[in-house]
């Protein structure tokens, strides 16, 4: 009887082992513990699939079935980068402080805290403990705000676009809203003022100019039908020269004698004054408040520094149209943004400790010295590592605050800056940084990768992080 020659495709196939004994292996066992057996019979299927292929086209074994350990490896890879999380942490030094791509502002550790509580436990998030009744979400953050601005009532929502829509919807829907041309802004992704009034059901009635509005046009443009006049703060533009705005004090009285309401959309909203760390002052909810507004909306994730959340602050009348309007409960936060919203309000009743407790303010008020002296250390541990292909050096730089907050003010910052040499690339660096445990997302500019250092978080985390990718090159 004439015998199989060994490396015939017969053999071949034979040779490859079955999908019971690969799983019943100890290292394969394990990682049916850790990502499940469908996870694990999926990725060897795939496996086992390829060697079939070879052995058909090429007619030879894959080199891991005469290593096993090759194959559990590649496994590991393969499993690790599909169940890995896509919001994994960053470091942000490109020089834009509230990155909207990178999330925004970064959470405070007494928020962090917080938002781990809620999620472990129960938590009376519309329960009242002391009166033992049903309560409401927004109580609590109510009456923060009440300490913090003076206003009656709060009502929170998922974001500042969608404070505006039900402000809209709630006060002025099948009615008209007067708005100046200059105030008709765009926040992005194509999301217009007037498209939210449209969806909101009100009528849109445009008065002055681009660049000058006059008490008169308002006052010309109120009719019997008119529910408000709207005004919108230009967060994310500035225009210069010749120009005219009418105060919201002087709106507030036109306002109060024609019986309409004053509304304002704040967009990135502080409740502090920035013009200690050289930053131009934004208009306040409490001073809007004491000018007369009504109800006046900003985000939670801008210049507040804290979770995507949009306020409406004001009177208590007007908040409780919001309240027990249907929009409200379609657009409303969970335990986890309330819970990390209020630990962030909690911060600014201490204002002594503002400016360490709250991440977004403690990069505003870090020196430009203070940034020098971390880049020249970082500078002399990471220039060895990086030669001979690239060099690096320290360079003046100007942060910008971002999510269209004053986009014509800027920090001074240094940066840290990289220059391809001999057999670098910039373009293979910044992939090799992107590709980092924890990725380092720079800026590319005049032939140079650069770093801006006012975004670090941890001198001793980044170096060490550099460190490792220097030496990997």
């Amino acid at each position: 009887m004439m015998t199989q020659a060994p490396d015939t495709p017969q053999a071949l196939y034979r040779a490859l082992p079955s999908m019971d004994s690969l799983l019943a292996k100890p290292s394969f066992a394990q990682l049916q513990q850790t990502y499940g057996k469908a996870a694990v019979k999926a990725a060897l299927d795939g496996h086992l699939h390829a060697a079939r292929t070879l052995i058909s086209q090429e007619h030879r074994l894959p080199n891991w079935c005469s290593d096993p350990a090759q194959l559990h490896g590649c496994l590991v890879d393969q499993l690790s980068r599909d169940y890995c999380h896509s919001l994994k942490p960053v470091w942000n030094l490109t020089g834009t402080i509230l990155h909207t791509n990178l999330g925004r502002a970064q959470q405070s550790e007494a928020a962090i805290k917080a938002v781990s509580s809620v999620m472990r436990y129960p938590t009376p998030l519309e329960f009242e403990l002391a009166a033992g009744e049903r309560g409401h979400r927004d109580n609590a953050i109510s009456g923060l705000i009440h300490r913090l601005t003076g206003a009656e009532a709060c009502c929170v929502v998922n974001n500042n676009a969608a404070a505006v829509l039900l402000m809209l919807s709630a006060v002025t829907a099948g009615k008209e809203v007067i708005v100046s041309r200059g105030e008709l802004v765009e926040i992005g992704g194509a999301f217009r003022i007037p498209d939210i009034m449209r969806q909101a059901g009100c009528t849109l009635v445009e008065v002055g100019s681009t660049n000058r509005t006059h008490l008169k046009d308002y006052d010309q443009a109120i009719t019997e039908n008119t529910a408000a006049i709207m005004k919108v703060h230009t967060s994310n533009y500035h225009i210069s020269g010749f120009t005219a705005a009418v105060e919201e004090a002087k709106l507030g009285e036109l306002c109060r004698e024609r019986g309409i309401a004053l509304i304002s959309d704040l967009g990135s909203g502080s409740l502090t004054d920035l013009r200690r760390f050289g930053l131009k002052q934004e208009p306040t909810p409490q001073a809007m408040l004491l000018d007369g507004v009504d109800l006046v909306s900003f985000s939670g994730d801008k210049l507040l520094g804290g979770p995507q959340s949009g306020l409406i602050v004001g009177k208590q009348s007007l908040i409780n149209q919001l309240q027990s309007h249907p929009l409200k409960r379609a657009l409303r936060c969970d335990k986890l943004i309330l819970a990390a919203l209020e630990a962030t309000l909690i911060h600014y009743l201490t204002p002594e400790t503002l400016d360490t407790e709250l991440p977004i303010m403690a990069k505003f008020a870090r020196s430009q010295d203070t940034l020098r002296q971390i880049g020249q250390r970082l500078q002399q541990a990471l220039v060895p590592l990086f030669q001979p292909a690239y060099g690096i050096e320290l360079q003046d730089c100007q942060t910008q605050v971002g999510s269209g907050s004053q986009p014509d003010t800027f920090l001074p910052s240094v940066a840290l800056c990289f220059t391809a040499l001999k057999g670098g690339s910039l373009s293979l660096l910044e992939q090799h940084f992107k590709q980092a445990e924890r990725p380092v997302i720079g800026r590319m500019s005049n032939d140079q990768l650069r770093l801006d250092l006012r975004g670090i978080d941890n001198e001793a985390e980044l170096l060490a992080e550099l460190s490792t990718l220097g030496v990997q090159l």
